[in-house]
């Protein structure tokens, strides 16, 4: 329960152990403890927790999102005890990267695991107490039978969750029995009108403007969620919401912010200029985009210029002159590209792929947005080749300042079934792309430290402290690398780990 020093990148230091510093300081650069009140509320919380406590509120219940370290205040007398996360056991991208490379347990996980096995968890088990789970990681569950009846957890729910938590709710009060698994489909997704306004803060300021993906990738459990545009004055009530609780910096969330009123996968100028505008005249004064698309930055920009629009326009009325977003690259070969995510070009072609994402890196260069960006290893279906071609295309992003981070493949989407992905294999074609991502975010991180936290100079200074010695280590690294790669053309290495061990 953090807000990320008010940065909401810094949250990706939370996938990974503590490395090179203490962890108590690690914990404190990447998630130091929120404001709360004398309830132990926070003043800002995840934004999914914000739904589930809207939609509990909206049906007449008594719900309140309550920081960890004050939950032996409330759990006496409570009746359900509700989780979200986004990464319970670690098992997802990047957490299970970091583990593999690392060989040490990722932070998120270690704090989960203490909160479950913390004595007020168990009191309120041994009450009787419910409790239940969901949020996007909860898929996670059914590789953990023996924590799941271990510490008791009664109900997960995989899906959009603001409808049917009600039921649960209203089972659990009238001491009706619990299912042990609630999946959501998309036919059973709530409608614009039931999604609920959130009633407090959300993390720095994030407010949701669309749900659903229209891409298809097969790695991706958005795509199959119906695709709905959020309503302008729904989106400004939440805006407003979080400016009244003093939260005046806004992320505007969706899977790819400039499909907002797109027409298909073809980004419109008037409903973006439209939704940024207003959120503007409500005297916010920063603004951010949680995600995009490479193939939508390339077609906005070719059809009247309208990435340098909405930035003009933002820095101009707007406390900033620069934007931080996270995109997803995924590969460099336009093979694999047509197998899984043959939409994510378009409307171009798979195999125009890797020019659409320099083209793309280079319009966000030119206009101050500064990527996060992701690679996706031991996809299915992935060869040698494959993997050579986006150690190429990370070689041609070597002049655009961003970070390009590698991540191994997690089965969502309609792969969720592959269980035995999660027993990934390294390749020393994977560390050729692993090192080049590493060369590369090395090369721009003290950049983009300096501007994304010109405002936070302490963890600023602690973030160049940990590239420091990340530095040193590759030093170390180097001659270790360079023989592995030798060995993998010769086909002589290989390293299997598995997520489902500690």
């Amino acid at each position: 329960m953090t807000n990320h020093h008010g940065r909401v990148f810094l949250g990706f230091l939370t996938t990974s152990p503590a490395i090179g510093i203490p962890e108590r300081l690690w914990m404190w650069i990447c998630a130091p403890k929120p404001k709360v009140d004398k309830e132990g509320r926070p003043l800002e919380a995840p934004y999914g927790l914000r739904k589930i406590e809207a939609a509990l509120l909206d049906a007449g219940f008594k719900a309140a999102i309550i920081d960890p370290d004050y939950l032996d205040k409330h759990l006496k007398t409570a009746k359900a005890l509700l989780i979200g996360h986004h990464d319970f056991f670690a098992f997802c991208a990047p957490s299970n990267t970091w583990w593999a490379v690392t060989k040490k347990e990722p932070v998120n996980r270690k704090y989960f695991i203490k909160l479950m096995e913390s004595k007020p968890v168990r009191q309120f088990k041994k009450r009787g107490g419910k409790i239940v789970v969901g949020g996007p990681a909860v898929w996670q569950w059914l590789f953990v039978e023996d924590l799941w009846e271990k510490w008791g957890v009664d109900t997960i729910i995989d899906g959009e969750g603001e409808k049917v938590v009600v039921e649960i709710a209203e089972r659990i009060l009238e001491g009706k029995p619990l299912p042990k698994i609630i999946y959501v489909s998309p036919r059973d997704a709530p409608s614009i009108e039931e999604i609920p306004t959130i009633k407090g803060a959300s993390v720095n300021g994030l407010v949701e403007i669309m749900r659903g993906c229209p891409r298809g990738c097969k790695f991706s459990s958005v795509t199959l969620r119906p695709l709905r545009f959020i309503p302008l004055e729904k989106i400004l009530e939440e805006v407003r919401t979080n400016i009244r609780f003093g939260v005046n910096h806004i992320i505007l969330h969706s899977e790819d912010v400039l499909l907002y009123g797109a027409n298909g996968i073809r980004p419109r100028e008037a409903p973006l200029l439209k939704l940024h505008e207003a959120i503007i005249s409500e005297g916010v004064k920063s603004m951010g985009w949680a995600h995009v698309s490479l193939a939508a930055v390339v077609y906005a920009q070719r059809n009247g210029r309208i990435i340098s629009k909405l930035t003009e326009l933002i820095y101009s009325k707007m406390d900033q002159n620069d934007l931080g977003v996270q995109t997803g690259i995924e590969t460099g070969s336009p093979r694999l590209a047509r197998l899984i995510m043959p939409a994510k070009a378009a409307p171009y072609k798979p195999e125009e792929w890797p020019d659409i994402v320099e083209e793309a890196f280079s319009i966000l260069a030119d206009n101050n947005i500064l990527p996060a960006a992701t690679i996706i290893l031991n996809i299915p279906e992935e060869t040698p080749d494959d993997v050579a071609k986006t150690a190429e295309l990370i070689d041609r992003l070597k002049d655009y300042p961003s970070l390009i981070v590698p991540m191994y493949f997690v089965p969502l989407g309609v792969l969720k079934n592959k269980k035995e992905l999660l027993n990934f294999r390294i390749k020393a074609e994977h560390i050729e792309v692993m090192w080049k991502c590493l060369e590369h975010s090395l090369r721009w991180a003290p950049k983009l430290i300096d501007t994304y936290l010109s405002r936070n100079p302490l963890v600023r200074i602690g973030l160049k402290a940990f590239l420091e010695i990340v530095k040193l280590k590759k030093r170390s690294l180097e001659s270790k690398v360079k023989q592995i790669i030798k060995e993998a053309a010769k086909g002589q290495y290989e390293h299997v780990v598995s997520s489902n061990t500690s």
